[in-house]
């Protein structure tokens, strides 16, 4: 950068530019802002950094993201014990819950098989799954990694890892979204439906 910019200045915004979906003019726009606002506003912005890090960890059983271990989901003797998400990353845990939908348990992979990225199954967390179905009590895995090639490839990985166990293993549904029009459905999805679907 220019001699003109400070130091700090730039040291925030190479900072922010290493965060994924945040180029250099956002990057200088989040730093310009924090430079302007009130200094309680940065200094709330970096505690909270700090708490971040100091005050979370991986729950124990299932890898989500958690203050106590284990987290509140698994702690929760109302879950169905017998019945576990496998989901790629922490934030898919938070889009299962808000359905309300679900009550079992949780298992984070933190990631998907990408042999273009470097992510191998010894990256994931599938060894701690298949320790889970070590005590017997879970019956059923679903699969919730995403459609497409990198969930579809860690998908059959973890049916490979626990075939010999014997649970029941499902797959999220996939098809049409509801309200959507069928010509502006992209035609992996349809072809997708066509085969899920369900007699009425």
């Amino acid at each position: 950068m220019s001699k003109a910019v400070p130091e700090p200045v730039t040291r925030l915004i190479d900072a922010f530019s290493r965060l994924p979906g945040v180029g250099p003019k956002s990057a200088s726009r989040l730093t310009y802002y924090l430079l302007r606002a009130p200094a309680e506003l940065s200094e709330t912005l970096a505690q909270a950094i700090v708490d971040l890090k100091q005050n979370t960890r991986y729950c124990s059983i299932c890898w989500n993201i958690t203050e106590s271990d284990p987290c509140p989901i698994c702690g929760d003797s109302a879950r169905d014990r017998t019945l576990v998400a496998v989901v790629e990353e922490p934030l898919d845990v938070l889009a299962v819950e808000r359905t309300g939908g679900y009550n079992g348990l949780y298992h984070v992979l933190h990631g998907a098989i990408s042999p273009v990225n470097g992510i191998g199954p010894e990256q994931l967390r599938v060894r701690e799954l298949v320790r889970r179905l070590e005590g017997g009590q879970v019956q059923e895995i679903i699969i919730a990694t995403n459609p497409g090639l990198e969930g579809d490839a860690t998908a059959m990985y973890i049916k490979q890892q626990i075939e010999p166990f014997g649970v029941r293993l499902t797959r999220l549904a996939r098809g049409l979204p509801t309200g959507g029009d069928l010509e502006y459905v992209d035609a992996m999805t349809l072809i997708r439906a066509l085969q899920g679907r369900s007699q009425m």
